[in-house]
């Protein structure tokens, strides 16, 4: 079974949510995806880095996880697949994996620059349909990471607060 994870601030009112499963089948008829919410407030980044990170550890071995909260699609940010010793993550280079990031050993990073991984033609504006959801599919057909685009050591990373513990109380 081929789990493929869906964070998005899309919502479920529309066609948004319902193309990138599609698109998904598309490459892979046999992929599994599961919503895990597209009720993330607009663009914000941390609320979507934060859903991620609190529900991808309930999911199997070899999950890929999309995360698309991007209020900078179509800009020259990077399209992203993260390899843990447990998982895949697939998203914009935002800071919207950080969080979970965090707390697993990451194994490899790439840049995701491969078109032949893309749904053609490619829209300024759907990059959740057209790049992340077709590259997530093809993770789980095994494709070979150096074949995604260029090796990369970094992501962006979200400055989260620390707790604070001071006698009885926790602060943030």
């Amino acid at each position: 079974m081929s789990v493929i994870t869906l964070t998005t601030d899309f919502s479920t009112r529309d066609w948004f949510v319902g193309s990138m499963k599609g698109a998904i089948l598309s490459v892979n008829p046999h992929a599994v995806p599961v919503d895990i919410t597209h009720d993330i407030p607009p663009g914000d980044i941390r609320a979507g880095a934060f859903a991620l990170a609190v529900s991808c550890r309930s999911f199997p071995r070899n999950t890929v996880h999309v995360a698309v909260i991007d209020p900078g699609v179509g800009s020259p940010r990077a399209a992203l697949v993260v390899r843990t010793s447990d998982y895949y993550f697939v998203g914009p280079d935002n800071g919207v994996l950080s969080i979970a990031l965090a707390k697993e050993k990451i194994v490899e990073i790439w840049r995701v620059e491969n078109e032949i991984y893309f749904r053609q033609p490619v829209s300024s504006t759907f990059h959740g349909r057209d790049v992340f959801a077709p590259v997530a599919a093809h993770l789980t057909l095994r494709i070979l990471m150096d074949s995604l685009g260029q090796q990369v050591t970094d992501y962006v990373q979200l400055d989260w607060p620390k707790p604070q513990v001071d006698g009885a109380l926790i602060r943030s």
